[in-house]
């Protein structure tokens, strides 16, 4: 036996609960899946690719206190070291007591957990510092935690082993949308609409390396900026706000100047770039044209729904070779439908047919934290999680750190 089939044969089957929580900050997702060794199903450049089923998912809140203290440490030019090491633990604890909650509801025990953590500070491109030249990542929260209250080892840490193959430690969802939707027959855009909007995109019939995956740029994250600011609510639920507007073109013009948006894939964006410094720049613009709250919120909705459909139309339309497309937008973006409305306008001449995940069997804010539950499950059979296509790194790397119980 070949020491490759040695290793496929050593891999098992185990329920993995995937823990995310995104740059919007405003709670945890929590997946439990199921994943079985593949056989047959060849993709992962000639590995099998295994066989991943969603057995449950529920979303919880982070509380207005912990909400307020990641904000805060986002967007802090200086802090303090006791805060950061605080909110690193009471991170790790919201995340025990999230995955916790799901088990019991459920009725399922996970074998394993992948926690992405909170991302508190992303720069994906090398930078001088101390003398140095280097790019760095940095999740918050306190794996040993998560592991003592379940009793089952956690994977945590996922970006960086990516980042020092050369990549920019994001996107990694591309794995999961290339195991679930990669197709013989249709191309697939697998769309998320988190408070960053990131895309996988897999032409029909191709391989893993094939496959082309960027973040677009701000998803909800200016929307609900705008939204707590203009109407006191956490987002535009159903993009209520937004559809009683009109769009200031002006503003929008101007804001898909913006020097990210000229950037060539692998790319990948966060606060750094679409926070609530480019919020408050966004909104002044916006309210030197009007002075009707519900415009601004418009604008900014449309600037999601064309820096997404411009980022496609650049960089994945050509690539597609006139297959039949399924555009499949997944997150909380999902749930926004003048947002999905834009998007659709602006898609389907480009020959993309708009669904959701949901069509799929896979609900809207449960992927991403399924995504992690895949990526844990690589680690723990030594397995690489990236697809150095998507991320630009020279090379397949295993990612994550193992906390044992």
């Amino acid at each position: 036996m070949s020491a490759k089939a040695a290793t496929i044969k050593n891999r098992t089957a185990m329920t993995v609960a995937g823990v995310m929580s995104g740059t919007s900050a405003d709670g945890v997702d929590v997946a439990l899946v199921r994943i079985e060794p593949g056989r047959f199903q060849s993709g992962l450049e000639g590995d099998p690719r295994p066989k991943v089923t969603l057995l449950a998912h529920e979303g919880f809140a982070y509380p207005a206190a912990l909400r307020r203290a990641v904000l805060a440490a986002m967007n802090a030019a200086s802090t303090s070291t006791a805060e950061l090491a605080r909110l690193n633990w009471r991170l790790g604890l919201a995340y025990a007591d999230a995955v916790e909650a799901t088990a019991k509801r459920h009725a399922v025990k996970p074998d394993l957990i992948g926690c992405h953590g909170q991302t508190l500070y992303h720069q994906p491109r090398a930078a001088g510092y101390a003398g140095k030249q280097f790019a760095c990542t940095w999740q918050l929260g306190e794996t040993a935690a998560i592991a003592a209250a379940l009793g089952v080892p956690v994977v945590s840490n996922f970006r960086p082993a990516d980042m020092v193959a050369g990549g920019q430690g994001a996107p990694l969802v591309s794995l999961l949308d290339y195991v679930l939707f990669a197709d013989d027959e249709r191309g697939r855009v697998l769309q998320n609409i988190g408070g960053i909007a990131n895309l996988t995109a897999i032409p029909a019939g191709a391989r893993a390396g094939a496959v082309v995956a960027f973040d677009n740029g701000p998803g909800n994250m200016v929307m609900d900026a705008l939204t707590q600011q203009l109407f006191g609510k956490p987002f535009d639920r159903n993009g209520r706000f937004a559809g009683r507007g009109n769009v200031l073109q002006t503003v929008l013009t101007a804001e898909l100047r913006h020097a990210y948006f000229a950037l060539k894939p692998p790319r990948t964006a966060g606060r750094e770039q679409f926070g609530r410094e480019y919020a408050a720049k966004f909104l002044a613009a916006c309210q030197r044209h009007s002075n009707t709250p519900e415009d601004a919120l418009t604008t900014a909705t449309a600037l999601t729904a064309e820096s997404i459909a411009q980022s496609y139309k650049r960089f994945v339309h050509p690539k597609m070779k006139r297959h039949a497309v399924d555009y499949v937008v997944s997150g909380g973006g999902a749930r926004n439908g003048t947002l999905m409305a834009m998007l659709q306008q602006r898609l389907e001449p480009l020959g993309c047919t708009l669904t959701t995940s949901e069509a799929f069997g896979l609900p809207a804010e449960a992927k991403e934290a399924a995504a992690f539950a895949l990526l844990a499950w690589q680690t723990w059979h030594h397995l690489p999680g990236n697809v150095p296509a998507a991320t630009g790194a020279a090379r397949p790397a295993i990612l994550g750190q193992v906390t044992y119980v």
